[in-house]
């Protein structure tokens, strides 16, 4: 037969919130300081627990003496001339094959080779919108493959102004509207030191 649990008398109750007013809580101090209350630790049981895994190394360890990689291609930008052949064709697919293997022949060039960028703007914009005027299609715009010229500039440049700020002109207004596809042009035609703009029809 289960006992049944004693009630404590007044007076024994009396005597136990006596004795609980003074006692000192082991983690007083603790809770005074705002900390939270100290876990209890568990037992031990013997077995150690696992090291945490150092964190990863972000800058792969290298000895003196050892060769550097050099597989990683660390420009994020790609080369303007593979940039423009990876751009999606918005001509006719046979006539762009032909153009880009130099079988069609521009109806008209312009040569901005050796230009300041302030004279080869006009220049540009006056001949690309003079020739869709008088219904040409293809027409070369040399711009040269330009200098190195690291040794002039605090850091590195790309080599070759106007054949990086040429396509920039032609994606923008006023030749926007006039252009339908820029390409490098063959090397019959200059190569990486020229441009086959491909206009739209008026």
């Amino acid at each position: 037969m289960a006992r049944r649990p004693r009630h404590l008398s007044p007076e024994e109750r009396a005597l136990w919130d006596k004795v609980a007013r003074s006692a000192d809580p082991l983690d007083r101090a603790r809770r005074a300081k705002g900390a939270p209350p100290k876990q209890p630790t568990p037992p031990e049981t013997g077995a150690t627990p696992p090291a945490p895994m150092p964190p990863p190394d972000p800058m792969p360890r290298f000895r003196v003496g050892e060769k550097a990689g050099t597989a990683r291609d660390d420009d994020l930008l790609r080369p303007l001339s593979e940039r423009l052949r990876r751009a999606p064709v918005a001509m006719d697919a046979k006539a762009h094959g032909r153009m880009t293997r130099g079988k069609l022949k521009p109806e008209a060039r312009i040569d901005l080779h050796g230009m300041t960028l302030s004279e080869a703007h006009p220049e540009l914009v006056a001949f690309i919108l003079s020739s869709q005027q008088m219904g040409r299609r293809l027409v070369l715009v040399i711009t040269g493959k330009g200098r190195a010229r690291d040794h002039e500039a605090p850091m590195p440049v790309r080599q070759g102004v106007l054949r990086h700020q040429v396509p920039q002109w032609l994606a923008l207004s006023p030749l926007k509207q006039a252009v339908l596809q820029v390409t490098p042009a063959h090397f019959r035609h200059g190569g990486e030191g020229a441009y086959y703009v491909y206009l739209r029809r008026r």
